[in-house]
């Protein structure tokens, strides 16, 4: 066990949990490895030689290892490097001998902490569940400093800045936690620049005296989005996660986390922060080495042949009914359950067996004429505990009454949830180690379908599709027609696909969302209530569902938000448009008269680029400039926080940001926001903005009901 690794003085430091704290084995014998494969004219013999004598070699000999899931194992250079830091540049030097593809370079690429817990055979799963300690500090007092306020756990602590590092400092120690959330990386070095500006002797963090930085902050785009990771930093004996970084975390609890890091043998800390592909990918990895399979540094698969129908069928996603625009009642939801993931498993969907050699004049995958080998996939054998243990989770959800064993099932629920939302994605991504595009393209075609197929049998048992997409059908009774009953429906396309088709949820109505251009549904637009017996809940937010609408955007404020939700209540509750926008008047008369805190009109809006590369001015671009002027760095990919204070100004004064406590807003710029949120909830029943335009005109400016709302 190895809850956490440091490296320190050049050894490394593996840190586990036991019942009063943790203990700390140091191995300084430890040195990472790589593997090379040699595919020019010369010799495995030829580069041992040349690469012995190379300064960053620890030592050299040659194994018996498979270079991918087709090969049988065959001889490669094995070659343990003296450095931690040498593995890439060593790779680098080899990599530029001879032609490009003459020497093929495997297990460099791996995380510091990741690639000693899987050469030295290291479980990080935690012998105990780590203890937390939330730790953060305001982003004005980390600009500007020095740090007089700080919350930990909860509480606010306030003192000159040398008395405060020295509590916090003793706090620590004193409670001594396993995991240090911090609500930006920041956190870390600034506290230590304090402790040395003010002669703080003895301030630590860690378990250990000291910090490290391991790396720098960087900008990078990822398919279209642009993307900002901050700098990292380590506390020895003690794992950090910053929150303003850590996806997983933030999707799951702590529960979750550790239910990925016992499978893909990545430790807390590293987990946190890494991406759902990276933590898939060390699951595959996991698996790969079970089989004896090195890891490509590079990769250097190449795309088979294809038609050019196969060009065509291929370049296609999930198939979308185009949703019938309207309030529909007494509709029935139901899904697959994880689609993707079953097909992966289900149809042998996997890299190493699509289009194989040995069954090359069969047509296995529909439309594009794919084979498949029947010997058990990598990937399926990948997948297929996760689906498994996320049912039997599920199962399990349903019949606790216990809020610790619930909250804890959640976590690993959702944390499953999302790395198998990913694995099909990640098939088609150029950087996998492990994908290849006609897995992907296969999964798709069997998906289409599978959909197709399901729409019959739902039309051949008198039900009628008012919208599916890719693994949800929401179905209603054909007028005219007898039902079959929907479980029977279920059962009867489950046994046929081989994937199970669950009845989710029954809905008093559901309201699917025009374009705002035009009358054709948006695909991924829609709201509606479940019906009482659906839900576990009583009437009230819980039994509603909302999709792709404002209150679900992350950018709209949140009075906007809970304004929607009241109008699609009211809705609900009246079904009449002009009752919706009397209530509508009541947001918009206090919103006139300043009623509204101005904390619950702030926009969060993600910079795409730096200040000086936008061309047109827009409220971004006045939220950075202010950000400027008070020393708060914003990189593209972070986000920024503002009100808008009077959108027909060009210049800094249009927004201010949360962090200067805003006072005013811009009440026409609000007012609109509202109207574009209220036409999302009318627009199915065929109110536009101008028709609610006309309407609040009739009502008067100020209600007696927008009294009473306050």
């Amino acid at each position: 066990m190895g809850y956490k690794i440091d490296y320190l003085d050049g050894d490394v430091v593996r840190w586990s949990l036991t019942d009063d704290g943790a203990t700390a084995t140091r191995d300084g014998s430890y040195t990472p490895t790589l593997y090379v494969s040699v595919h020019g004219d010369q010799t495995l013999s030829d580069v041992e030689a040349a690469v012995r004598e190379h300064p960053l070699t620890e030592r050299t000999r040659i194994e018996e290892r498979r270079i991918s899931f087709r090969h049988d194992a065959s001889p490669v250079l094995r070659i343990d490097v003296a450095t931690l830091d040498g593995v890439k540049r060593l790779a680098r030097t080899l990599g530029g001998w001879g032609n490009p593809g003459d020497h093929r370079l495997y297990n460099v690429d791996f995380s510091r902490e990741f690639r000693y817990c899987l050469e030295a055979g290291i479980d990080p799963t935690p012998a105990r569940k780590p203890t937390t300690t939330s730790l953060s500090v305001d982003e004005l007092q980390l600009a500007h400093g020095p740090i007089t306020e700080l919350t930990l756990d909860g509480e606010r602590l306030t003192s000159t800045p040398a008395d405060l590092l020295e509590r916090l400092s003793t706090s620590i120690s004193e409670t001594d936690p396993d995991v240090l959330l911090v609500n930006t990386s920041e956190v870390i070095p600034t506290l230590f620049e304090q402790a040395e500006r003010f002669d703080v002797a003895d301030f630590q963090l860690g378990r250990l005296p000291g910090f490290q930085r391991l790396a720098g902050q960087s900008t990078y785009t990822h398919y279209g989005m642009v993307g900002h990771s901050p700098a990292r930093y380590n506390l020895p004996g003690r794992a950090i996660i910053d929150r303003s970084n850590t996806f997983m975390w933030n999707q799951t609890n702590l529960d979750g986390c550790l239910d990925l890091v016992s499978r893909s043998g990545r430790p807390l800390q590293e987990l946190a922060r890494s991406s759902i592909g990276t933590i898939l990918t060390g699951i595959q990895i996991q698996e790969a080495r079970r089989r004896n399979v090195l890891v490509p540094w590079r990769s250097w698969r190449h795309e088979q042949f294809k038609t050019m129908r196969q060009l065509r069928d291929a370049d296609r996603g999930g198939f979308t009914f185009a949703p019938e625009v309207g309030l529909h009642e007494d509709v029935h939801e139901l899904d697959f359950s994880s689609l993707y993931p079953n097909i992966i498993v289900s149809r042998n969907v996997s890299p190493e067996r699509i289009r194989c050699d040995c069954h090359a004049d069969r047509s296995d995958v529909p439309e594009l004429g794919y084979s498949i080998c029947e010997e058990d996939g990598f990937l399926p054998e990948v997948l297929r505990p996760l689906v498994e243990d996320r049912d039997a989770i599920k199962a399990e959800l349903r019949e606790t009454d216990d809020p610790e064993r619930a909250a804890e099932l959640k976590g690993r629920s959702n944390a499953i949830k999302w790395i198998l939302v990913s694995c099909f994605g990640y098939q088609g991504f150029a950087n996998a180690k492990f994908g290849r595009i006609e897995c992907h393209e296969a999964i798709n075609a069997f998906a289409r379908e599978i959909l197709l197929d399901a729409k019959a049998a739902f039309e051949r048992h008198g039900w009628h599709v008012v919208h599916g997409i890719v693994d949800s059908v929401w179905v209603t009774p054909s007028e005219g027609e007898s039902q079959t009953p929907l479980d029977d429906v279920a059962d009867e396309i489950s046994e046929r696909v081989g994937i199970r088709l669950e009845y989710e949820a029954r809905y008093d109505w559901i309201a699917f969302v025009p374009l705002r251009t035009g009358e054709t549904g948006a695909l991924t637009k829609y709201f509606g209530k479940k019906a009482i017996e659906a839900t576990k809940a009583s009437v009230g937010e819980d039994a509603y569902k909302f999709r792709g609408i404002e209150c679900r955007q992350r950018s709209t404020p949140s009075f906007v938000e809970d304004a929607q939700k009241e109008l699609i209540r009211v809705l609900d509750e009246s079904r009449d448009p002009a009752v919706v926008c009397e209530h509508l008047q009541v947001h918009i008369d206090r919103l006139r008269r300043g009623a509204i805190d101005p904390s619950a009109l702030a926009i969060t809006n993600r910079v795409s680029k730096p200040l000086e590369a936008y061309s047109q001015y827009t409220r971004n671009v006045a939220a950075l400039e202010r950000a400027n002027e008070l020393g708060l760095a914003r990189h593209p990919g972070q986000s920024i926080s503002y009100v808008v204070a009077d959108d027909e100004t060009r210049s800094r004064e249009r927004v201010r940001l949360v962090q200067e406590g805003p006072t005013t807003y811009d009440f026409e710029f609000y007012r609109m926001q509202l109207v574009r949120a209220c036409e999302s909830v009318l627009s199915p029943l065929g109110w536009r903005a101008r028709r609610i335009e006309r309407a609040l005109s009739d009502t008067e400016d100020v209600t007696i009901q927008s009294f009473a709302a306050e």
